[in-house]
């Protein structure tokens, strides 16, 4: 992991993204899914700030607002202090060179029909300004060898490769404007284990030399903490913890990232026997309808009448530690083996 500073580079607060819900002939809006509903944190440069939760959490539609690939519900995004929803034409442009993203599916996100070379090389084109035509084919071959391709393939398809290689021709094409922030969102799940790994390290490698920032999203806990500096543990289209690597995974304080901790597979028989698991009752609720206050005390073995009233904020508890927040009435430390 890099040295992070304390700069803040990207600022997200109280984003909120509901998607509505049509129904009948004409198609008139009866609800709303609450993907997004008012998540705040800060990216620090050269940080990486990993996102966990279920699926169907909200960690795709907050990738897709970090990126203004939608329109927010609500919120405010700041990036180096420019406002990031109030951009528009050549602005707005402008400041997409800076936030990257790399996609879930590396089989999906790169057009068959064009070339290595061209893929790579398309920011370029959008972007002329940035290098001159005459320089991009060596740069998008710096890039592959950077992101450890053959650059002589630069003439072959996306078929001609595995799955691992093709991630990482999505990786060179998101480091081509040379951008701060890189959006990760769930760039490792279609991959197999070992190949995971791989790309992994790359990223790590490439954010050291770079001094790059990462929102990496995911569902692998193992993976999320094998890279982040800090970890976001999402529910229902809200964070209810947020804190440090090992403050997350060492002593979690909400009910919730308890659960979730006490799920992960250990290799050691005598750990995993020893561990007491958390059995969570009952489904994940609908983000169209989500429970009152507390989103999680409908699963919670903790919940009081006051989780059904009153929404906990996010904030540092009693029992926490500095810069650990969680959104629980009764969050306490709980030491994971």
């Amino acid at each position: 992991m890099t040295v992070v500073s304390r700069e803040v580079v990207l600022k997200a607060e109280n984003l909120v993204k509901h998607y509505p819900i049509k129904a009948g002939v004409l198609r008139r809006t009866v609800g709303h899914v609450k993907a997004v509903d008012g998540v705040s944190f800060e990216l620090y440069k050269g940080e990486t700030l990993g996102i966990v939760g279920e699926s169907g959490c909200g960690k795709s539609s907050l990738a897709r607002l970090l990126m203004r690939l939608e329109e927010p519900t609500a919120g405010q995004l700041t990036f180096d202090g420019v406002d990031v929803y109030a951009q528009k034409g050549k602005e707005m442009r402008r400041l997409r060179r800076d936030i990257q993203i790399v996609f879930q599916d590396p089989y999906t996100s790169l057009n068959p029909r064009k070339t290595v070379g061209d893929i790579v090389g398309e920011p370029f084109e959008i972007h002329t300004e940035v290098l001159p035509k005459r320089d991009r084919r060596q740069r998008v071959q710096q890039l592959l060898e950077l992101v450890g391709l053959n650059p002589e393939h630069i003439n072959r398809y996306p078929h001609q490769f595995s799955g691992g290689q093709r991630q990482r021709i999505g990786i060179a094409r998101g480091l081509a404007l040379n951008p701060k922030v890189i959006i990760c969102d769930e760039p490792v799940s279609a991959l197999d284990v070992s190949v995971q790994a791989q790309v992994v390290n790359l990223l790590a490698e490439l954010q050291a030399g770079l001094g790059l920032a990462y929102i990496f999203i995911a569902h692998d806990l193992s993976v999320v903490r094998h890279i982040s500096d800090r970890v976001g543990v999402m529910y229902l289209g809200k964070i209810v913890e947020l804190g440090d690597e090992d403050q997350i995974y060492s002593r979690p304080t909400h009910p919730y990232t308890q659960a979730l901790l006490s799920s992960v597979p250990l290799p050691d028989p005598r750990q995993r026997n020893s561990r007491e698991q958390i059995v969570l009752t009952g489904d994940v609720p609908s983000p169209a309808n989500p429970p009152p206050a507390c989103r999680f005390h409908t699963r919670c073995w903790k919940a009081q009448e006051i989780c059904s009233i009153e929404e906990p904020l996010l904030i540092e508890r009693p029992d926490g530690e500095s810069a650990h927040v969680s959104a629980c009435h009764f969050a306490a430390p709980r030491v994971v083996v």
